[in-house]
């Protein structure tokens, strides 16, 4: 199984490593595109029918309020259902070096999301994203815990440290009671050893990042240390399926792990017992035998539901599509539900700027389009116990 995850994690490094960061020349080309095409997403309206029998109806997109001055009281979906252990989150405009997210846009976002999970994961911190999703919990006043993230790059150290400080105002300001963990890297070792033309993750190059990686893990823990909350806040990693390192591992207190079926090139019918396999026997298991037992996720799992051209439609077994889609929600959620199985769905909406840079089905994962109306999809009910 991780050697079919191997291909694979190198194309998902190239879309999550984007989502977040990435050079500053390329990021400068990127945010112009974002500005251009950050709502260029048809409005679609609901009413399909699924194989369990459940039906979506129209799509008002964005909650509306009793109390216009009130984000609390928003009014919720009865088709959107509070069934996913946790869904992967970037405030859209949260890309430097221009950030253009907005504490109103991430507020909407907030009332969407806590109508399907409890749950989120961020996987950066830049453009005070960290301290805007804390926010917009607060005056929301919904159920939910956030996953903060930094995301450093290997060639660049000021991209831990920048992002470390924003966190711990984010802490100082809000408090932990929303906190459910700092994830420090995202694909860290796989990128590395992308760098250096590896592909081992325990071998030299591999143990080389895995040591840089850990050296900020560490001083995350120091920043929580001053802050005397070592033992309130866990701290763990995110990487590809079959990237992690042990080094890093053993430093943490949880992984998060990539796993998509789609770059393995699984059949859709066969999507949701691969992911569930693959995860137990390349991250769960072998976790299970380090002293300190991290604690393992799914990062990110879903299946696009559209692609930008014909050349990519199709994994070479299954069509990118709002209908198989649909069926790896069925297939999946309740039954990862009933294995009592962390997941963080990927994704919440679409990302146009992806699909205007690498095209394919880069920008084209969310259950949400990018105007944040859904799409023709009925959302499993099946509550996260």
């Amino acid at each position: 199984m991780a050697d079919i995850s191997s291909n694979s994690g190198l194309k998902r490094s190239k879309r999550s490593k984007w989502s977040i960061f990435g050079s500053v020349v390329a990021l400068l080309g990127v945010i112009a595109i974002a500005v251009g095409v950050g709502v260029g997403v048809s409005n679609k309206t609901s009413g399909v029918s699924t194989s369990s029998g459940s039906t979506t109806s129209s799509n008002p997109g964005p909650p509306k309020l009793r109390d216009p001055n009130d984000p609390s009281t928003f009014v919720k979906n009865p088709n959107l259902k509070q069934s996913f252990y946790g869904m992967s989150y970037t405030p859209e405009g949260s890309l430097l070096p221009n950030c253009g997210n907005s504490l109103s846009a991430i507020i909407q976002d907030i009332q969407l999301m806590s109508q399907l999970t409890k749950r989120v994961r961020l996987y950066g911190a830049d453009c005070n994203q960290s301290a805007l999703v804390l926010e917009a919990i607060k005056q929301t006043k919904v159920d939910m815990q956030v996953f903060l993230g930094n995301y450093p790059t290997p060639d660049d150290t000021t991209t831990y440290t920048r992002q470390r400080d924003t966190i711990k105002a984010a802490i100082q300001t809000y408090g932990i009671d929303h906190i459910a963990g700092i994830t420090v890297g995202n694909e860290y070792i796989l990128n590395y050893l992308k760098n250096y033309g590896s592909e081992d993750p325990n071998g030299d190059v591999g143990n080389k990042g895995g040591q840089q990686l850990v050296a900020d893990i560490n001083d995350t823990r120091g920043m929580l240390d001053g802050l005397k909350l070592s033992k309130k806040i866990p701290v763990g990693n995110s990487d590809a399926g079959s990237y992690f390192n042990n080094l890093v591992l053993e430093a943490i207190d949880y992984g998060m792990a990539n796993v998509h079926p789609w770059f393995a090139k699984t059949s859709i019918r066969d999507a949701a017992s691969w992911t569930a396999t693959f995860f137990d026997e390349t991250n769960v298991q072998p976790a299970a035998t380090l002293p300190n037992k991290p604690k393992m996720y799914i990062a990110e799992t879903g299946w696009p539901s559209q692609s930008s051209d014909a050349a990519n439609a199709n994994d070479g077994v299954s069509d990118a599509s709002e209908a198989n889609l649909q069926i790896f929600l069925n297939d999946f959620v309740c039954q990862a539900n009933t294995n009592g199985t962390g997941y963080f769905f990927f994704e919440f909406t679409d990302e146009p700027w992806k699909d205007e840079v690498y095209g394919g089905v880069e920008g084209h994962w969310g259950l949400f389009h990018a105007n944040r109306t859904m799409k023709r999809l009925a959302i499993p009910d099946c509550p996260v116990p």
